[in-house]
C-alpha cells in the first residue's frame, strides 16, 4: 500500500499533534489543573500513528490507559480530549472519565481502558459482531507489555483464534510493564511468540518507524477483512517519559533514554521525509507552525469549558 506526498505529512503532523498535545497535559497536570493519574504517550507516536492510519474511521478500537495518542490519530477531537483531562463538561465523556477512559463511539472508539488487558475481550466481541452482521468492519485492540501474562488477554487470544474474528492484537512492547523489565517476566525472546500457541500469526515490528508500522497493519487490517482471521503485531517501543507523571525512573539508565532519545521518530520522521522522499523544509516548518497554533487553542478551549453541572452528576454514569 503506497503513501503518498499528503499522507507521510498527515502521519508527521498528526504524531507531532500527539507529542505537544501530551506536553502540554504534562504541565497542567504539574500546574494543577488536572486531577489523578496521567500516562503520557511521548515516544510512542509512531505506533499510535502506523497503526491507527491502516485503519477506516468505521473500524473499531479498543486502548489503554495510555492511549491518548491512538484515540487523536482515530480522530477524536484534541479540544474535547483536553477538557476531558480537565474534567470539564465538553469532554469526550463529559468530563467524568478522566484521562484513562475518553470514548468515542462516533470515531469507533470503544473505550480506553483502566485496567490492564481489559480491553482486548471488548475488541474481540466488536470483531465477532461486526463478522455476524456481515461487514467488513475490523477492530483493533492496543496493549502494552504488561498484559501479555493477564489472563483477560489470552482468552481473548484464544477465542479470537477460535472464532477466526477480525482483530489486530497490536503490543507495544516498551520494554517496562510499569517498573519492571518485562525480560524478568516472561520465558520467550519475544512476546509474538505467546500469540503463536494459539494459532494466531504474529509479526514484529520496530515501533520507531511510523512507515513499517503501518505497512505491516495494513497486512493484518487486510488479511481480516478478508476473512483470515486475527494477527498479533509486537511493536518494540519505548517510553521517552516515565511510567506516569511523578515517576522518576529509578529502573532505568539515563544512557538507555539518551540511546531512544537520538531514535525520537518526532525528530527522525522529518528527517526522512526531507532526504528520502523529498519534502521540502518550509513544509515541514508549516506544519510545525500549525501544530503550535492548534495546542494553544487546544488549550484555550479546555480551560475556558464550563464544569460539570452538579445536577447532572449521575448522567452517563449511571443506567
Amino acid at each position: 500500500m503506497s503513501l503518498k506526498k499528503q499522507d507521510l505529512l498527515r502521519m508527521y503532523k498528526t504524531m507531532l499533534l500527539i507529542r505537544r498535545f501530551e506536553e502540554q497535559a504534562v504541565q497542567f497536570s504539574l500546574q494543577g489543573e488536572l486531577r489523578g493519574s496521567l500516562h503520557p504517550c511521548i515516544g510512542q507516536e509512531a505506533t499510535n500513528v502506523g497503526a491507527v492510519f491502516a485503519l477506516r474511521p468505521d473500524d473499531l478500537m479498543t486502548c489503554t490507559y495510555r492511549g491518548h495518542g491512538h484515540c487523536i490519530a482515530k480522530g477524536l477531537d484534541p479540544r474535547e480530549g483536553m477538557a476531558e483531562l480537565l474534567g470539564r463538561e465538553t469532554g469526550c465523556s463529559k468530563g467524568k472519565g478522566g484521562s484513562m477512559h475518553w470514548t468515542d463511539p462516533a470515531i469507533g472508539l470503544l473505550g480506553e481502558n483502566a485496567i490492564v488487558g481489559a480491553g482486548a475481550p471488548i475488541a474481540v466481541g466488536a470483531a465477532l459482531s461486526a463478522k455476524l452482521d456481515g461487514s467488513d468492519r475490523v477492530a483493533i485492540t492496543f496493549f502494552g507489555d504488561g498484559a501479555i501474562n493477564q489472563g483477560a488477554l489470552l482468552e481473548a487470544l484464544n477465542l479470537a483464534a477460535a472464532w477466526q474474528a477480525p482483530v489486530i492484537f497490536f503490543c507495544e512492547n516498551n520494554l517496562y510493564s510499569e517498573m519492571t523489565p518485562i525480560a524478568n517476566m516472561i520465558g520467550t525472546e519475544t512476546l509474538a511468540e505467546r500469540a503463536e500457541g494459539f494459532g494466531i500469526p504474529a509479526m514484529i515490528v520496530d515501533g520507531y518507524d511510523v512507515i513499517e508500522v503501518y505497512e505491516k497493519t495494513s497486512e493484518a487490517v487486510a488479511r481480516a477483512r478478508a476473512g483470515g482471521g486475527p494477527t498479533f503485531i509486537e511493536a518494540k517501543t519505548y517510553r521517552l517519559f516515565g511510567h506516569m507523571v511523578g515517576d522518576n525512573e529509578p529502573y532505568r539508565t539515563r544512557e538507555e533514554v539518551e540511546e531512544w532519545r537520538a531514535r525520537d521518530p518526532i525528530k527522525t520522521f522529518p528527517e526522512r521525509l526531507q532526504k528520502e522522499f523529498k519534502i521540502a523544509k518550509k513544509e515541514i516548518e508549516a506544519i510545525r507552525e500549525e501544530v503550535e497554533a492548534e495546542i494553544a487553542e487546544i488549550a484555550r478551549f479546555a480551560l475556558e469549558s464550563p464544569w460539570p453541572k452538579v445536577e447532572e452528576i449521575e448522567t452517563f454514569v449511571f443506567a
